[in-house]
């Protein structure tokens, strides 16, 4: 009996599947691709079907493949929706780790599958309340701590990244503070090293952080258990935030905030190129990650930015905010953020993102507490001395330039390198 995804009713009751939209490209037809994922993250081996594989076991356990069969037959490459049944995953319990396993796995094993983008997940809402927090806080909540309104966030990030010792890294934060930081971050470098290690720096920067209206995340970066461990020695000691890299893991960020204790959560995302850069003919999309952090909880992000050193431009940027905003998530911008900047950016997207800022402040020829000056007088708009003297070292920049959208340039890139076929016609947004 033909018990394949192609023989089963396509079934519309949202509370039974999340849907995932992906790009394919394969030596075989779309269908025949789309049929292997389908198969093969589900039930068993793609082509090989054996007896405990009853319909009963199918109709329960079974992918089904969305849209039109036929015309999935005639091509071999294009988007394509699979729709993935809840109930193998547990996801109070095998959380985002399993359901990646689950839509980004062992097709990337199957030779006649050359190409596999995720472009967007779709899990019914009533799913995502049941078993996703969001976030603790939320964008509304941390304006009315740190007393923002109207304007974007100004975020901090101490430098040196690693090296210094408690005395000297709490000199650095003191500036910052007084600069106006609203946000300070510890850089992803620095986690627990000999310098300061956590032990000794969390209890002295939240006894001099106590009576200030500033969120400040200690980077807790280590394994799973470890990094648990560390969200509660910073709740103990008074702080009000952690800053997680994703190499931590994705489901991370979800397990910290079932904690639900009063801490902000600060998504790092430097180096999840390995997961969502375009030249890589299996990838997921960096909105899809997005969408994953806002449902865990996280409360701020390193989204990208916009006209610095790296620049994911306005097509990418906006994807990301309208996915951020859903979740009230903090977008913060940077890599290359500094005044001059400011007033563009906000010209572009408004005003509810938060400037996190290092180089420029630090590097500013008066010293950390002038460069957070300058930033905060770039966003609040008075100008400055201090502002002033930023904008001769970096310049002032009226308008963002009006070049292709960095996305759009690696899509070209590729398909000159390797000629994948179709490359630009299926590839979205760009």
């Amino acid at each position: 009996m033909d018990c394949s995804p192609k023989s089963l009713k396509l079934y519309t009751n949202s509370m039974t599947f999340f849907n995932v939209r992906y790009y394919l490209e394969s030596t075989v037809s779309l269908f025949d691709a789309a049929e292997n994922i389908a198969i093969g993250q589900s039930v068993g081996n793609p082509k090989v079907r054996n007896g405990w594989e009853t319909p009963e076991l199918w109709d329960r356990a079974g992918c089904r493949i969305l849209g039109d069969h036929e015309a999935m037959k005639q091509v071999k490459s294009g988007e394509v929706t699979i729709a993935f049944p809840i109930a193998n995953i547990d996801f109070a319990t095998d959380g985002i780790t399993q359901l990646l396993c689950h839509i980004m796995g062992g097709q990337l094993d199957i030779d006649s599958i050359r190409a596999c983008h995720v472009l967007d997940l779709d899990i019914p809402e009533e799913v995502e309340k049941k078993y996703f927090l969001g976030p603790k806080f939320g964008f509304k909540k941390i304006r009315d701590f740190v007393g923002a309104h109207g304007k974007p966030l100004l975020g901090g990030i101490i430098k040196p990244k690693v090296g210094c010792d408690t005395k000297t890294l709490l000199e650095v934060i003191k500036q910052m503070v007084e600069g106006g930081c609203n946000f300070i971050k510890e850089d992803e470098i620095m986690a627990n090293a000999v310098h300061a290690p956590l032990e000794e720096r969390v209890p002295a920067i939240c006894e001099y952080l106590k009576d200030k209206k500033v969120v400040y995340c200690f980077c807790i970066n280590g394994d799973a258990d470890v990094v648990l461990d560390r969200v509660k020695f910073v709740h103990k000691h008074g702080g009000n935030g952690v800053h997680v890299n994703f190499w931590a893991g994705l489901g991370i960020y979800k397990r910290i905030r079932e904690l639900d204790l009063p801490i902000h959560v600060h998504y790092q995302k430097s180096g999840i190129s390995i997961l969502t850069d375009k030249r890589n003919p299996f990838h997921i999309e960096w909105s899809v990650c997005c969408k994953l952090a806002g449902m865990a909880g996280v409360d701020f992000i390193h989204a990208g930015m916009l006209g610095g050193y790296s620049d994911n431009g306005r097509d990418e940027i906006t994807k990301v905010l309208e996915v951020l905003r859903k979740y009230d998530t903090v977008t913060a911008l940077s890599c290359g953020m500094h005044p001059g900047l400011v007033q563009a950016i906000r010209k572009e997207i408004g005003d509810d993102w938060m400037a996190n800022c290092g180089g420029a402040i630090h590097g500013h020829p008066g010293g950390t507490y002038a460069g957070a000056r300058a930033m905060r007088q770039a966003i609040d708009g008075t100008g400055g001395a201090e502002y002033d003297l930023a904008i001769q070292k970096w310049g002032f920049v009226e308008t963002l330039p009006n070049s292709p959208n960095a996305d759009a340039k690696l899509v070209a890139e590729i398909a000159k390198k390797d000629g994948r076929a179709g490359v630009q016609n299926y590839w979205r947004g760009y």
